[in-house]
């Protein structure tokens, strides 16, 4: 079960879900959509995600972690889908399509090519995150744990809130059988985005083991 579990987290963080297309309120201005983002209509708040989402850029993703707490559904999914796609965007067209390339070859397994162009995101664009964050997951998906976690570290200082790198140290340590390390990293994704409750049947599942284990050496 953990692993399942465990597998579905790592797709979360390969692709972006399907982008829905709720019928809501538009903006003219960006101005207008920032003001909306607090407003005490779920429907504003919910549109004002979708156009930050399909307009902002990495820069914009606190704006729209803070409202994954919202306390709507709609609003709460709409914003776990658009924080995806503004970590995606650089600002910089030719980082974005690299990006998109080695996002490609990932998921057709081609893994040593992923890598290769993630490596070459990073080194045209040092502070984006989001290619330290997917060469971390091309490492781990080819077993090379050590690098992923190096990868994972740079994540978190350009991108402390990035719960797929934070879920990411969760799944390596598991691999590690490091599991409170691993339950930790889980507990602090969570604590980013509460809407990953698949998380809380994978730490329940590791401290089960863990239960078992300390069984057995008594």
């Amino acid at each position: 079960m953990v692993m399942r579990i465990l597998g579905f987290l790592l797709g979360a963080v390969l692709a972006l879900p399907a982008f829905p297309q709720p019928h809501l309120p538009g903006f003219e201005t960006r101005a207008a959509a920032l003001t909306a983002l607090e407003d005490a209509d779920a429907r504003l708040r919910a549109a004002a995600v979708l156009y930050i989402g399909r307009t902002g850029t990495a820069d914009d993703g606190p704006l729209l972690v803070k409202r994954l707490s919202d306390k709507d559904p709609v609003v709460r999914a709409l914003a776990e889908q658009s924080v995806w796609r503004v970590w995606s965007r650089s600002g910089d067209a030719e980082t974005d399509r690299l990006l998109a390339a080695g996002v490609e070859e990932m998921e057709m397994g081609l893994y040593a090519e992923a890598i290769h162009t993630f490596t070459n995101v990073i080194k045209r664009s040092p502070d984006f995150a989001e290619g330290w964050n997917k060469r971390a997951t091309a490492r781990f998906l080819i077993g090379d744990l050590r690098d992923s976690l190096a990868d994972c570290d740079e994540v978190i200082k350009r991108n402390p809130q990035h719960f797929g790198a934070l879920s990411g140290y969760g799944q390596i340590y598991f691999q590690l059988e490091e599991y409170e390390k691993s339950i930790d990293y889980f507990r602090r994704a969570l604590a980013v985005n509460p809407n990953l409750t698949d998380l809380k049947i994978t730490i329940r599942g590791i401290e089960k083991l863990m239960q078992r284990q300390r069984a057995r050496m008594i």
